[in-house]
């Protein structure tokens, strides 16, 4: 007997009924551009809602979960969609992430290793003791390493000091020296604190530990972009782009880029994806306008139409 078919839409009123959840909750959600905000929803937000009511009833805060989707984005290749894409859930008040068999912590990227004491006593039980030795250190390094990287999360989320932010992530950066969401961090905050040398140190370790970060590819755009060398930041966006190719900031910052220095044709492609991708954000009227710009250009000039 074949299964029953998926149900195509739900209106917002079978939604609020079925998940239980608050006008004003799901009114939130929307604006944070978690779900659509069309009036009605397929069964992917659907899914998406029960991951976010999961995080919300273990007091995950909303900031916490766009950064990690933002990361989660920004990481793994041709994922538009985390929350309907991939298992996401809280583990206390930490955010994690179930990839091809294991867990991964979204900001940083780290897969975090199981080992249950009965597992531990398991691998004692044979030669080699001195490799399980080493591998439960590594577990435990990586462990604290995490803390710390949380521990940067949570006092950046409660306005504390630079000073101790910067401390948290370069003790998980020392911890784990493969911790490239920590000095992707602490390229940020040098960043906004306008110290393009150290900004430009964090980024580039980061870089070193996973070539394939977008988002350090794109902080260093950023960075490069602030200091007027166009050159490497276009580089370092479309970097980003090859990576993800649905990284809709990266294809927003490209278009402005190639506009700006008199290649209009060339961005329109940019413009275009950006507003597949995020068509309904506030960047996206400035999108529209810009191709509207270069439409009538063509057409004074007499090129073929876009």
């Amino acid at each position: 007997m074949p299964a029953p078919a998926t149900k195509q839409a739900y209106s917002r009123e079978e939604v609020l009924r079925l998940l239980d959840v608050s006008p004003r909750q799901l009114q939130s959600w929307e604006r944070q551009g978690f779900v659509s905000s069309s009036g009605s929803f397929s069964f992917s937000d659907i899914l998406a809602l029960r991951t976010l009511i999961g995080l919300r009833e273990n007091k995950i805060p909303t900031a916490k979960i766009r950064s990690a989707l933002h990361a989660l984005r920004a990481r793994l290749k041709d994922i538009r969609n985390p929350l309907t894409e991939l298992r996401i859930y809280s583990q206390g008040r930490k955010i994690q992430v179930q990839l091809a068999g294991q867990r991964m912590e979204p900001l940083s990227g780290q897969l975090l290793l199981d080992f249950d004491q009965a597992e531990i006593n398991k691998l004692l039980s044979f030669p080699g003791q001195a490799a399980e030795k080493t591998a439960k250190q590594t577990h435990t390094s990586r462990r604290e390493a995490e803390h710390w990287f949380e521990k940067g999360l949570e006092l950046e989320q409660t306005g504390a000091s630079m000073d101790e932010v910067i401390g948290a992530y370069r003790k998980a950066s020392e911890i784990d020296p493969g911790s490239a969401g920590a000095l992707v961090n602490l390229g940020t905050i040098y960043f906004n604190l306008r110290d393009w040398r150290q900004a430009e140190q964090n980024y580039k370790r980061a870089l070193e530990v996973d070539p394939d970060y977008a988002l350090a590819h794109f902080n260093l755009g950023n960075l490069y972009d602030e200091r007027g060398d166009r050159s490497q930041a276009l580089s370092h966006y479309l970097a980003a782009i090859r990576i993800h190719p649905h990284y809709a900031d990266a294809h927003y910052n490209v278009a402005l880029l190639l506009q700006s220095s008199g290649q209009p044709l060339k961005a329109v492609r940019h413009w275009k994806m950006y507003l597949k991708l995020d068509p309904g954000s506030s960047w996206a009227a400035i999108a529209r306008r810009e191709l509207d710009k270069i439409r009538e250009s063509t057409i004074v000039h007499g090129t073929k139409d876009i």
